[in-house]
């Protein structure tokens, strides 16, 4: 298996909240960016809040519209269009998510998400309804 398939298969992992298969992959000194959010620092941190984060959408059904995967020699790049139907109801989220390697190790990881709305990914979630 080459190291960028590795890669992708990792960074994907991570955007579908299968953390767990990413958690090998962390370096110690990883770093979390959300802009305009919060950063997390350490592998410890970013674990938690993972499981944070998995734990919060088990009753949530996601269905991804659409997944786009760049890689390079240092970081690989997912952008997004998913859609999450809970028993509250439907919200759709258009996230890119930056990942930084040095070797087989994510070093940091940059996350860019809004929310919009789920029939219309240019409009935001509070667009008035189409007639």
């Amino acid at each position: 298996m080459n190291e960028w398939f590795g890669r992708e298969q990792v960074c994907l992992a991570f955007c579908e909240h299968r953390f767990e298969d990413v958690f090998p992959h962390l370096a110690a000194n990883v770093r979390w960016t959300v802009p305009g959010y919060m950063v997390l620092e350490g592998a410890d941190a970013l674990i938690r809040t993972c499981r944070e984060t998995a734990e919060s959408v088990l009753a949530t059904t996601k269905v991804v519209d659409r997944q786009l995967v760049v890689g390079g020699r240092d970081a690989v790049v997912v952008d997004s269009f998913t859609r999450y139907q809970s028993p509250s109801g439907v919200t759709a989220v258009s996230d890119c998510h930056i990942f930084e390697f040095v070797g087989a190790q994510i070093t940091a990881i940059t996350s860019y998400a809004v929310e919009v709305d789920p029939d219309n990914l240019g409009a935001p979630a509070s667009a008035p309804q189409r007639r």
